[in-house]
């Protein structure tokens, strides 16, 4: 007899795929696998800063630049799934400040991996002795500000149309806080 998913079954089959998820820190033999969906989002021009015709090389050395903590999230077939960093954003008597960025392969998303990750930075910031974390977030379009939001963030002002947005032109960038 065939029984209904409904919501229960939805919720526990993914949480199952999300205990089959590890996260860890990411090593230089993951940069080809981080590489094209790390392109893919900073090409599309809608969430990140960066210049969408950054190189293969250029793009590596943002990421996994020296100082940054960067982790990968890979799925039960080990797959790269999404890939986050953390550094501290300024130096000498700030650099308690942290910084991170996360994406996730829009292939991947929707399944809970951007939470995971950022719960995992989140507790390998605080562990690392960060006592908050700040990030910029583009208003537009940008489903991660509803995730940082219930994750506690909050948003301490925005700057108007500092990013220029491929389909909405020019719009503002929030400036999101979290003590840790």
């Amino acid at each position: 007899m065939r029984t209904s998913g409904g919501p229960v079954a939805t919720a526990t089959a993914a949480r199952a795929r999300l205990a089959a998820m590890l996260i860890r820190q990411a090593v230089a033999a993951d940069w080809p696998h981080i590489w094209p969906f790390w392109h893919r989002i900073v090409a599309a021009a809608e969430t990140y800063t960066w210049d969408p015709d950054t190189s293969r090389e250029a793009a590596r050395a943002l990421w996994m630049a020296p100082g940054k903590r960067v982790y990968v999230a890979e799925d039960e077939r080990g797959t790269i799934t999404a890939s986050a960093y953390v550094t501290a954003n300024y130096a000498g008597p700030a650099a308690r400040i942290a910084n991170a960025g996360f994406m996730v392969d829009p292939d991947h998303a929707g399944r809970g991996i951007g939470r995971a990750l950022a719960g995992h930075v989140l507790a390998e910031a605080k562990a690392a002795g960060f006592r908050a974390m700040v990030f910029n977030a583009v208003v537009e379009t940008n489903p991660a500000v509803k995730l940082w939001t219930s994750l506690g963030f909050t948003i301490l002002g925005t700057v108007p149309e500092a990013y220029e947005h491929p389909r909405y032109g020019p719009v503002g960038l929030h400036v999101m806080y979290r003590a840790l």
